[in-house]
């Protein structure tokens, strides 16, 4: 069976390459070049212009043919398949409308922030419903949530968590590629069938890392991020260990926490506590490379990673 697998994944992989390659090449015929923020690093401006943007437009299809070969043998409900999807394509679509507002206006900025939350939230309660009052909502299996307790909590997770996945992507490879560590640490973490669909999730963002590798030839878009952010959530929530949301989700809590930070710091004291934020921006501005942050930043998201699951797995054994 593990050969199945194994072959099944590298098929996606080799399939999702290629489309990407010819979902770029479209993107590059029609001008779909992300128009870059004024206010973010001034290098960003010449290095990263007529880079074509919703690379990530592609993760629902390469997801959905890697579940396509493996569902059977792993036995999935078709609730269960229905649940995997519903969130991650939903909020997609959020990301798709933001990211063509931005094409239509040749402009960095889509979606107003109230627009966009109202957006997530209206997409993601009826999924969040569907949890907590039909299958149920866990910390860890054996530890369920109340609805009453679970229905705010889940929806506030999932906010965070695609705001938070967006938030990190800002470089290079630096999103898709701490997804890919998330997705083989959830391999480890989640049990079957969600480890396998966690295999898939890894192989799809792999494909898309081929041509987003610094220099990237694509950036995934909102569309993608928030593919990525609800596909991270809903496999932690249906294996019934919500609690591995922590460890896998590490380096995209840092960098949202960044954020939060450094806007509490304006609001509270005038000041800033770094130079810009999301944090990667703030050792962009200190001189490191792309490159330099990238890999550091994946080696931070390994370390905490492994620092959080040990813990988690010590608590619950």
């Amino acid at each position: 069976m593990s050969t199945i697998y194994f072959f099944s994944a590298c098929f996606i992989f080799v399939i999702a390459v290629v489309l990407q390659g010819a979902w770029i090449y479209f993107l590059r015929r029609i001008k779909a070049a992300q128009t870059l923020k004024s206010y973010g690093p001034k290098r960003h401006l010449e290095s990263k212009k007529c880079t074509p943007t919703m690379g990530g437009a592609l993760f629902p299809i390469s997801f959905a043919l890697g579940v396509f070969l493996v569902y059977r043998p792993l036995g999935l409900l078709r609730q269960e398949v229905l649940l995997l999807f519903s969130l991650p394509t939903a909020v997609a679509l959020i990301g798709f409308i933001d990211d063509w507002l931005k094409l239509k206006r040749t402009s960095s900025e889509g979606l107003r922030s109230l627009q966009k939350l109202s957006l997530q939230i209206f997409f993601s309660l009826p999924w969040v419903l569907w949890i907590c009052l039909g299958r149920g909502f866990y910390l860890w299996p054996d530890v369920a949530f109340s609805p009453w307790l679970g229905v705010p909590l889940l929806l506030f997770l999932t906010i965070g968590v695609l705001n938070a996945v967006n938030i990190t992507d800002g470089l290079d490879g630096l999103a898709s590629g701490a997804f890919a560590l998330s997705m083989l640490g959830g391999a480890c973490l989640l049990g079957n069938p969600w480890s396998i669909l966690c295999s898939c999730g890894a192989v799809t963002v792999l494909a898309f890392l081929w041509h987003n590798g610094y220099p990237a030839k694509v950036f995934m878009g909102d569309v993608g991020a928030h593919f990525l952010g609800g596909l991270l959530i809903t496999l932690c929530v249906l294996s019934d260990r919500t609690a591995t949301l922590f460890p896998l989700g590490f380096l995209f809590g840092l960098e949202a926490l960044s954020v939060v930070i450094q806007l509490l710091s304006i609001r509270t004291r005038g000041k800033k506590v770094f130079l810009m934020s999301p944090i990667h921006h703030h050792f962009e501005l200190k001189g490191w490379s792309e490159t330099e942050i990238v890999t550091r930043f994946w080696l931070v998201h390994l370390l905490g990673m492994t620092f959080l699951s040990g813990i988690l797995l010590f608590l619950t054994n």
